[in-house]
């Protein structure tokens, strides 16, 4: 499949003039973009914790802390790398347990051009950095939501920590199209350890159905030992059967992309706290509202939420501050929302002001992740 620049409007960067062709499927893959927070600890389950786009899922897998780090191959390009640090081992998994790293869920609107569940389905060529201090046998997979299908093959990592390029080709499913929509239709997936209903099977290079066994044979335990970590960069996945160079995008057009799936509406960590969120007016005394509208357009309605504590928020009317704890959402569609206080405020019918956070530690985001 040829290369060919895609015009990409509306990001901020003209990046069709900077020589970008998108042709990497992931979002973020070289970790740049951490809206959530740059590191989080005792990690047990599943969730989105620090950088976009990428879910962590695990279960009887140990204690984890994931972290944004300036650690990366030197010389390649690359500012930030994920890194997986246990912090509670766990030696002896049960036969369910598993550990897994999702990298950018992709919508099946967004890979119709691979032409799966055809004659003409295309292959695939993933390629990452990677560094552990447990050297051996990992597995990375191809899963299909839409039709329950996968495919996987292994890796090594051969030098105890040590930055290691790797080059991985998975051959088009020729069954089982990928749904035209905003759903998840593709996961990739990087184990990290699993229990024996993950690792009894075969290793399922080819694809085929979801027979569990098959998933992740051969893959070592990266929670035996809490002197384990585990880094990951530069992550590409892109048609054909060979890797291209790492495509770096404008930092602007990685952002905005990032956006559609996860919006920081508001936060504000140094100062006074004070960061104006939306206008507001007061409809009846004690209710009071404004219109927010999300940019980018987000992949779904998302959910909008905040973080609440005393006097956390305030609407400025009148030069005078009314303080409340929390902000409410309602009308959320992809587009937009209405943002309130949920409670504890009073004033004039009509009068209008600024709805802002009035504490370091209020924050307002909207998820519309998978």
């Amino acid at each position: 499949m040829a290369l060919s620049t895609i015009p990409f409007s509306g990001l901020g960067a003209d990046a069709s003039n900077q020589g970008v062709n998108f042709r990497n499927l992931i979002i973020n893959g070289d970790m740049s973009i951490a809206q959530r927070g740059t590191s989080t600890a005792s990690i047990t389950g599943t969730g989105y914790f620090t950088i976009d786009r990428v879910k962590n899922a695990m279960s009887g897998f140990g204690t984890w802390t994931q972290s944004q780090s300036t650690d990366v191959p030197s010389g390649e390009g690359f500012g930030y790398s994920l890194k997986y640090d246990c912090t509670t081992a766990n030696a002896s998994l049960s036969a369910s347990a598993f550990g897994i790293f999702q990298m950018s869920k992709l919508e099946g609107q967004m890979l119709q051009h691979l032409k799966k569940g055809t004659a003409n389905a295309e292959s695939l060529t993933i390629s990452f950095w990677v560094k552990s201090s447990k050297t051996g046998t990992y597995i990375v997979e191809l899963f299909d939501e839409d039709n329950s299908r996968f495919t996987n093959k292994s890796y090594s990592i051969n030098s105890a920590s040590t930055w290691e390029k790797k080059t991985i080709t998975f051959d088009g499913d020729t069954t089982g199209a990928f749904n035209n929509d905003n759903g998840n239709s593709l996961s990739i997936n990087f184990w990290l350890g699993a229990g024996t209903t993950f690792t009894t099977g075969s290793l399922q290079t080819t694809w085929g159905g979801n027979t569990a066994s098959n998933r992740a044979v051969g893959q070592v335990n990266l929670a035996d030992n809490t002197a384990n970590e585990w880094y990951i960069t530069g992550v590409q996945l892109e048609v054909g059967t060979s890797a291209s160079d790492f495509e770096f995008l404008p930092y602007d057009v990685n952002f905005q992309r990032c956006r559609r799936y996860f919006q920081v509406i508001a936060e504000l960590t140094t100062g006074t706290g004070q960061e104006f969120i939306v206008p507001c007016a007061n409809y009846n005394g004690t209710y009071i509202f404004g219109a927010y509208r999300f940019m980018p357009e987000m992949r779904s309605a998302p959910s909008v939420s905040s973080v609440s504590g005393t006097d956390y928020y305030g609407i400025n009317v009148n030069s005078t501050l009314d303080s409340f704890n929390q902000i409410t959402a309602s009308d959320i569609t992809p587009k937009s929302c209405q943002l309130a206080a949920a409670s504890g405020v009073s004033g004039t019918a009509g009068q209008a002001g600024n709805m802002r956070t009035n504490n370091t530690s209020a924050k307002v985001t909207a998820d519309a992740e998978f």
